[in-house]
Formats: C-alpha cells, sequence, structure tokens
C-alpha cells in the first residue's frame, strides 16, 4: 500500500479534532493543490505527456520549487511507464508519496521540540526579517514550554527596530514571563550577554533570544549574529543550543531566499513557518526541506497561541491533500 493510501487510511479513522488544526489552517493551500490534482485527473481518461507538464505546474504554483518539482514529476513519469500505470488518481497518489517520502529522507533525522540541557539554560537564538512573525513567534514558543511547566525568559536583542523591544516587553507581561531588555540602540550582542547571565543566576529553563530582522548587508548580518553567539556561549557553554528562522509562508520562494541568506549566517537547526492559514502556496515547506535540508519544527496556522503547532508531516500532507474529504 502506497503512502498516499495509508495516510487516508490513518485519518479517516481518527477523531476530527485531531486533525482540525491542519486542516482549518491549510484550506487555501488545499484548495490550491489538491483541488487542482481532482479537477486535471477528471479531464483525463488516461495520463499522458500532456498530463505530466500540467502535474508539474500545479506543483510549481503551489510553490514547492522548480528542482523539486521536475524532480517529483519526473521520477512518476519513470515508474508510471515501468509499470504500466494510466489512471490519473493513482498517479496523483504517486505524486503525493514522493513529496512525503522527499520530505522525510532528506537531511538527517526530524526532531522538533526543544530538547533541555541538564544543567544551566537552554539558548533558544529566533532569527527572520521585519515582518514575518517573528515577535509574536516568540511569544507563541514561550506560551507553549510555560505550559510544559518550564521556566522561560526572553532576551529583546532585536535594538534596531522601532518598537520591536517594546513589543516583547508587551507580550512578557501577557505571559508573566521574565525579560531582558537595553537601551534604545544598545549593542544587541551586550543585551544577550546579560540575558545570559541574568538566564544563568535566576535557574531559568529557556532563554530565548530576538535577534535583529533586518541590517545594511550580509556582512553586517553574519558579523551580528556570530557576535551574539560568542558572548553568550562565553555565560552558557554550547549556546545557543537551537537557533530557528521565522519565514512568513505568504512570501512563496522569496522565503526561501531569506533562508539562504541567513544560513550563510549561522547554523539554523529549524524552520518556523508563519501565516500558513493565509497562503495558497502549501509547497514551501517541501521546497524548504529539499533545498537547505534544515526541518520545519513548528507551523503558524492561525492566530491563537495554541495555534503554534509542532511540525507533523503527516498532518501537513493530510491538510494539504485530503482534509476536505474527511471533515
Amino acid at each position: 500500500m502506497g503512502l498516499f493510501k495509508l495516510l487516508k487510511e490513518k485519518f479517516s479513522k481518527k477523531p476530527v479534532e485531531e486533525t482540525s488544526t491542519y486542516v482549518e489552517g491549510m484550506a487555501k493551500s488545499r484548495s490550491n493543490f489538491a483541488s487542482k490534482l481532482d479537477e486535471l485527473s477528471k479531464l483525463y481518461k488516461e495520463v499522458n505527456k500532456e498530463y505530466f507538464e500540467k502535474l508539474e505546474e500545479i506543483l510549481i504554483e503551489a510553490d514547492v520549487g522548480v528542482e523539486l518539482s521536475l524532480k517529483i514529476i519526473d521520477e512518476a513519469f519513470t515508474e508510471s511507464k515501468s509499470q504500466g500505470i494510466k489512471d490519473p488518481k493513482t498517479i496523483n497518489e504517486l505524486v503525493v508519496d514522493k513529496m512525503f517520502l522527499g520530505y522525510a529522507t532528506k537531511g538527517g533525522n526530524i526532531h522538533n521540540e526543544i530538547d533541555f540541557v541538564d544543567n544551566g539554560p537552554t539558548v533558544l537564538l529566533v532569527a527572520g526579517v521585519n515582518g514575518v512573525g517573528k515577535t509574536t513567534t516568540i511569544a507563541k514558543l514561550a506560551h507553549r514550554y510555560i505550559k510544559k511547566g518550564k521556566k522561560v525568559m526572553l532576551c529583546a536583542a532585536d535594538t534596531f527596530r522601532a518598537g520591536a523591544v517594546e513589543q516583547l516587553t508587551v507580550w512578557a507581561t501577557r505571559l508573566n514571563c521574565e525579560i531582558v531588555v537595553g537601551k534604545p540602540e544598545s549593542d544587541p550582542a551586550s543585551v544577550a550577554f546579560d540575558g545570559a547571565r541574568k538566564a544563568k543566576e535566576n535557574h531559568v529553563d529557556l532563554l530565548i533570544v530576538d535577534t535583529a530582522g533586518r541590517l545594511q548587508n550580509k556582512v553586517n548580518l553574519m558579523n551580528e549574529l556570530a557576535k551574539i553567539c560568542r558572548v553568550i556561549s562565553k555565560e552558557i557553554p554550547n549556546a545557543p543550543h537551537d537557533a530557528f528562522l521565522v519565514i512568513d509562508a505568504t512570501t512563496g520562494q522569496n522565503g526561501l531566499s531569506q533562508a539562504k541568506q541567513f544560513l550563510d549566517c549561522i547554523k539554523l537547526t529549524g524552520i518556523v513557518i508563519t501565516k500558513m492559514d493565509g497562503t495558497s502556496k502549501g509547497g514551501i515547506i517541501l521546497a524548504i526541506r529539499d533545498m537547505l535540508g534544515i526541518p520545519v519544527r513548528f507551523i503558524g496556522l492561525g492566530e491563537r497561541m495554541e495555534d503554534l503547532e509542532e511540525f507533523d508531516l503527516d498532518k501537513y500532507l493530510y491538510g494539504l491533500c485530503l482534509g476536505d474529504k474527511y471533515e
């Protein structure tokens, strides 16, 4: 049995609430992808070269990425010829299988939750360009781990963007967690250093460090992030333990370009995708994994604090391909 059919069997037997967040959050992406697959399959009795070309267009329009789309279609075409598969719906299922396998086998093991160190604070560095929802994402991550019983501290090292410190301070107040801030336009690395020191003194479980979303060029960005990492590690060995890049799903391939820029500057351990509920281009998750080998660790599927979900590949593909059929 193919992965697509296993996915249908798995979730058709589960309570709706177990998948409702993904189903609701990915409605726009599903209408751009699954609906088009269904419409295409109804136009052809048997697949031909033209059918595969149209499949390729659907993948690219969903932001799966040109290279990955070509690879998936080429593999599906080759397999269909060798096995004599001509049914359009079977081919569509085969394409989804290829999408699933490509993510699951690219770039090592998939692990989403933060692993906490035994002694001393665990440090999470959060990066991302302005406007992607970085501050809100930090608040949602803090909320997630506070609910798990962890003592969380925020560090406002994005000192250059107007309002960034104030916004993070508001969230810290709402969440009732500590925050470390510096003077306006103070050196971000010095604020990060103070955050690391205070996190140790106050026996914090998780220190989340907000970093600058925009500097004049990549060299400045590289130097700034490297300096922040360097000063934190002086206080807390091996820190930062995780480094997440926040990407707005609605930006599509621009998000992939952002990821490449930051990857040159810092050792990223995961991606957080925001605003997935607001886009029809859900394939960006697959493109990021394929191009960079970095897993999506969390996914934003709504405005509520609880709508930042640990990324689940099965639920993602279910929401992208099948959600409407089992609501």
